[in-house]
Order: C-alpha cells, then structure tokens, then sequence
C-alpha cells in the first residue's frame, strides 16, 4: 500500500515540476514551440485550464498557475494524510 502512494505522491511531484518549466517556458520566446514545450502545452494546458476559468489574469500576470501548484501540493499532503488513516 505504501508503494502506490509513493508512486501517486512521486507523480504529483513531478508534475508539479513540470507546470513550474512550462510558467517559465512563457518568459522566453519560442520555447513552446519546441517539441519539449509542445510536450509540456499538451500535458500542463488541461490542468491548467480551469484554473483560469475561475482566476482572471491581472493586467499581464497569470496567477492561476500558482494556484494549480498549490492545489497539487495540498493533494500531495492530503495523499499522506489519507495513507496515515488507512494504515493505522
């Protein structure tokens, strides 16, 4: 049991790395067009979406990413928390 939350918590990990490359792929012209950021658009876009849907950019600054991360950090927590009450 604990392996699949390992994995479940190792996974949001790297996502969540991979949504902090693709917000900084944004601040240099031409990285999305490559097929690493063409990847990325692919796999962080969907998530990413309804966050802006509910989170209106403000004037140039884009704050709905930040709180995609976060969201993925308090599922991370709440993978752990949920571990802790199954195993004991």
């Amino acid at each position: 049991m604990y392996q699949i939350f390992s994995l479940l918590d190792t996974a949001l990990y790297i996502y969540s790395f991979g949504l902090i490359i693709y917000i900084f792929m944004s601040w240099f012209p031409g990285a999305r067009e490559s097929a690493f950021g063409s990847f990325l658009t692919k796999i962080c876009e969907p998530y990413l979406e309804p966050f802006r849907k509910i989170i209106p950019p403000l004037g140039m600054i884009d704050l709905s990413p930040i709180v995609a991360i976060l969201v993925l950090h308090l599922a991370r927590t709440g993978i752990w928390e949920l571990y802790r009450f199954i195993a004991f």
